[in-house]
């Protein structure tokens, strides 16, 4: 069984709910966009939000955008009723292998037994750690920003290419959030 990646390009798609009920039971209320913002997100070039099919259901997310030399993942998120199959390796193998510039996500620092896991999950992939004093700030309101550990993918990246990722962030994918004005993170 092949995993396909649908873009969804409206929150007025079909398949539209169905991802967003994934996203919303995966991710705090802070970690998540408001929909008004991904109908501006969505218009963005950078920005794809891919459905991840399995025989032509919607078991999972993966929305990422591309920037200047990388590409980052900004969610990755299955049903709940389908964990456990593998499907995580395999949609990221998947993806990494779509395109050769290195890939960059984010995890909570790995502190307890549920976020070593998530390390040692995005390890087995090729994914290294880029140890900084990294803060990225909530999406909503209260803006509560939380400490995330940058990771990338085949190499660790230098000091120069953290802070080009972190400006990215700020400049691009914050500014479909509830903020004003763009806020971190800065390493």
């Amino acid at each position: 069984m092949e995993l396909r990646f649908t873009p969804l390009r409206s929150r007025s798609e079909s398949g539209w709910a169905e991802a967003r009920r994934i996203y919303e039971e995966s991710f705090p209320r802070c970690e998540r966009r408001a929909d008004a913002d991904y109908d501006a997100a969505l218009a963005d070039p950078r920005f794809t939000a891919d459905a991840i099919r399995l025989d032509g259901r919607i078991v999972g997310i993966l929305y990422h955008w591309r920037g200047e030399g990388f590409r980052y993942i900004e969610y990755l998120a299955f049903d709940p009723a389908m964990r456990g199959r593998n499907l995580g390796t395999r949609a990221l193998e998947a993806f990494c292998a779509a395109d050769p510039a290195p890939v960059i996500l984010e995890i909570e620092p790995p502190v307890d037994v549920p976020t070593r896991r998530r390390r040692d999950f995005y390890a087995r992939l090729g994914f290294v750690e880029n140890p900084c004093d990294y803060l990225h700030p909530s999406y909503s309101r209260p803006f509560e920003p939380h400490a995330l550990l940058p990771l990338s993918r085949p190499a660790r990246l230098t000091h120069d290419e953290v802070r080009r990722f972190a400006d990215f962030v700020r400049e691009h994918v914050l500014r479909y959030s509830e903020h004003d004005a763009a806020p971190g993170p800065r390493p």
